[in-house]
């Protein structure tokens, strides 16, 4: 039984006439309103009508789910059948934010002359909901044949719901788009209410119909996914007849909403990339949310191109970096950003909302982080100075993020550009590390190293990777090793206005580390806030992290343990710990902390947390942060 109420909100004729209650179908009373007082963009629209040729055929819409009227008139892209037409036809609907609507989509294709002609796709909102639609699939391969398609949306934040179509990006194919006709029905909230200030176009007639109206819809979804079932098995197109991003839920013939959101990857035919159409985000939306890339609104700019900040319809602030033609990075680095990031959920890795890849754009959209780079923290940016307990928190936020990434996996994922300016701070600070363009899957199981082209930041690069194109999970260790000499001096890495023993910052505390004057080279907002010992195990850390030989250098996990440790210094005195003045703490774990790769993996992190330091004893601190860390990525 269907268990949402529902209460008709818009009722819309596209392309045709008003229809008045008096003249609906079978006595109805329904109210069909026409489009052109929705449409964003009046002259991307054309109307069409050719009402004699709807046919209702066994499976599809039937006259009472909406009149021939409707089907048989249409609003259509304004192409002229221009072969480099790319736009989109977008109405706007205002709505109660709080609730989920149900969207239903009527179409009939009465402009093709023979099948197979028209290929589209549609939208709500930011978001693809049927992607290269093509209605004689789902038609039994008749023309002109009355459809329809239902979509849930999520529960509204804006006030406004936007619906529109666009051309496909098949090949060969005349960019057009049509639809015939739209119907929004509000759904009772969790409260079972229904109470708003919407605008309601329907009359009172149309109310007491409701319970008919919910009856048809799930009765003829019934029909609608036994029909595409049917047309799947048969594998007779070579395209899919729709494919729905994990944004919507689609009705389920119990009459029940469905939340399954099928495989992982989609067979998608996006030009550049096959990934999950729940990220794919069309240029028209990515566009409203940077104000047309409005330069003002340009917070970075990197090898890949340009940075926006941008707000999404639904009020998310996101961040959008658009692909420069001219940068170095392109395609492969693109693929790579979106196949990285769609698998990868972790707390101190910036999550990826979607990418765009119409009009050959390279587009990445994340979420908004509201205190920047790492890097203009530090220096050159203004912001006030951080604090030494700050840093230390921002440098264990990265190095749990390059672990989880090191060790979340079946194989390791080695990120290559680990830098300052690829550490992003929230508005809590919170660090997050980003920017995979340049990620590479580690090594298998019976290999130590794969073997690759060089590439990175000068100033980070790892000089063992550099001089064997040998790529391990040590070339991201000694990357942040210069990055923790960069926290603590607050410097660029290199800077080829300082006399020559100074340009290389890796070089310069190297060389103040081993004479053990670290203190002599930090940043002056630091000088006497940082505790020796802290100051002591801080750059014991970036020292071995700095090692010449990657099998000298610690893991991630190692990093982390003296990171953490180096925090505790610096919050609490340990009178009398006899690692407290130790001078080689990494390289006296290191054999028992190499081993952490085989901790029993079901050993839980909830089990760390409740055990008394005295079960520890056996247990290295590694496999602590280990099993923590990991826990975080579930």
């Amino acid at each position: 039984m269907f268990s949402q109420a529902l209460e008709t909100v818009y009722r819309v004729n596209m392309g045709g006439p008003t229809i008045l209650p008096e003249t609906d179908t079978l006595g109805l009373a329904r109210t069909w309103v026409p489009d052109q007082g929705f449409l964003i963009n009046k002259n991307f629209a054309t109307n069409v009508s050719n009402i004699a040729a709807v046919k209702y055929v066994e499976g599809g819409a039937t006259p009472e789910i909406a009149p021939n009227v409707v089907y048989g008139t249409a609003t259509m892209m304004n192409s002229g059948d221009n072969p480099t037409s790319n736009f989109n036809v977008t109405w706007q609907f205002n709505v109660d934010p709080g609730f989920q609507y149900l969207v239903r989509f009527h179409f009939c294709d009465i402009v093709s002359k023979a099948l197979d002609e028209l290929y589209f796709e549609v939208y709500i909102d930011s978001w693809i909901v049927a992607k290269d639609l093509d209605l004689s699939v789902i038609s039994s391969n008749t023309l002109a044949a009355a459809l329809y398609m239902d979509f849930v949306t999520a529960s509204k934040v804006s006030s406004k719901l936007l619906v529109s179509i666009g051309p496909s990006s098949i090949p060969n194919v005349l960019p057009n788009a049509i639809l015939n006709g739209l119907e929004i029905m509000k759904m009772n909230n969790s409260l079972g209410s229904l109470s708003g200030s919407a605008t309601l176009l329907s009359d009172s007639n149309s109310k007491k119909n409701v319970g008919m109206i919910v009856g048809l819809i799930v009765g003829a979804v019934i029909v609608v996914v036994a029909v595409i079932i049917f047309m799947l098995c048969r594998k007779r197109k070579k395209l899919a007849c729709q494919r729905l991003s994990k944004t919507w839920i689609p009705l389920s013939i119990s009459g029940e909403n469905s939340h399954t959101v099928g495989s992982k990857y989609s067979n998608g035919t996006t030009a550049s990339v096959n990934s999950n159409l729940g990220y794919y985000i069309p240029f028209v939306a990515v566009q409203e949310a940077t104000n047309n890339f409005d330069e003002s609104w340009v917070i970075g700019i990197g090898g890949f191109g340009k940075v926006y900040k941008g707000v999404l319809n639904d009020g998310t602030k996101v961040a959008v970096k658009r692909g420069n033609p001219r940068s170095q990075q392109g395609l492969a680095e693109f693929q790579t950003e979106i196949q990285m990031l769609s698998q990868f959920r972790h707390r101190h890795l910036v999550s990826l909302i979607g990418y765009c890849d119409e009009k050959n754009e390279m587009i990445l959209v994340y979420e908004y982080m509201e205190n920047g780079t790492l890097k203009g923290h530090l220096y050159g940016a203004g912001h006030p100075s951080l604090s030494w307990k700050e840093r230390l928190e921002i440098c264990i936020g990265a190095a749990r993020g390059l672990h989880y990434l090191h060790t979340g996996y079946a194989k390791a994922v080695i990120h290559r550009d680990v830098k300052s300016a690829n550490i992003l701070l929230d508005e809590n600070l919170m660090a997050k590390v980003a920017d995979f363009g340049l990620s590479k899957t580690g090594p298998e199981i019976d290999q130590t190293h794969v073997s690759t082209a060089v590439k990175g930041s000068f100033g980070y690069l790892d000089p063992e990777y550099f001089r064997r194109q040998q790529l391990t999970e040590k070339s991201d260790v000694y990357s942040f090793g210069v990055v923790l000499f960069e926290v603590l001096c607050a410097r660029p890495v290199i800077d080829p206005t300082l006399p020559r023993e100074m340009v290389n910052l890796a070089e310069w505390a190297m060389k103040w580390q081993k004479k053990g004057q670290l203190e002599q080279i930090i940043d002056p907002t630091l000088v006497r806030k940082i505790r020796p010992d802290s100051l002591r195990k801080f750059g014991e850390t970036a020292e071995k992290c700095l090692a010449d030989f990657g099998v000298d250098r610690p893991s991630m996990g190692d990093v982390l343990w003296n990171l953490e440790y180096a925090l505790q210094l610096q919050e609490v005195s340990v009178p009398g710990d006899p690692e407290e003045n130790s001078t080689n703490m990494i390289g006296e774990l290191s054999p028992q902390i190499n081993n952490f790769s085989n901790v029993d993996n079901s050993v839980s992190a909830s089990q760390f947390e409740t055990s008394s330091v005295d079960d520890l004893s056996g247990v290295s601190m590694s496999k602590v942060f280990s099993q923590l860390v990991k826990s975080e990525g579930r």
